[in-house]
């Protein structure tokens, strides 16, 4: 069940972190990448073409071609995908969808979930590709 991000989202993290988890400069096929992700293919193209034009997948055409990070998975942090994929209004909206919540209008949850976005947009922000290597292979198995 997605609780924040939008389907489209949690695959670009999965194939992100994936594609980390490689060697560097790996060029991965998106069939690949589908295929290890239980992802449909034509999905996956379209996510990594989003985050090509984002710069933070780079494609190779041809034979041999496919997607790899356009940047050391040290230079990528969770919320770049984030924001490249869904926006980060998530952090700035009512939780409820309340058009008129506000500090001095606040919905029911208004305070409670302020907490929790602030601590969940801290730790996508501060958290980089290179740290979830071990736990990627560990999750999806051998790469």
């Amino acid at each position: 069940m997605t609780v924040i991000f939008s389907k489209k989202c949690e695959y670009g993290l999965q194939a992100v972190l994936y594609m980390a988890a490689k060697e560097p400069g790996c060029v991965c096929p998106s069939e690949e990448i589908a295929k290890k992700l239980k992802i449909p293919k034509e999905f996956v193209s379209k996510i990594l073409q989003n985050l090509t034009e984002s710069g933070i997948v780079d494609s190779k055409k041809g034979k041999s071609g496919g997607f790899m990070l356009a940047k050391h998975p040290s230079q990528i942090r969770l919320i770049d995908i984030v924001a490249a994929i869904d926006g980060l209004d998530i952090f700035n909206s009512c939780v409820l969808g309340f058009p008129s919540c506000s500090p001095d209008k606040p919905c029911p949850v208004h305070h409670k979930w302020g907490e929790l976005r602030s601590k969940a947009y801290e730790m996508l922000a501060a958290e980089t590709m290179d740290k979830f290597k071990e736990k990627t292979i560990n999750k999806i198995g051998k790469i």
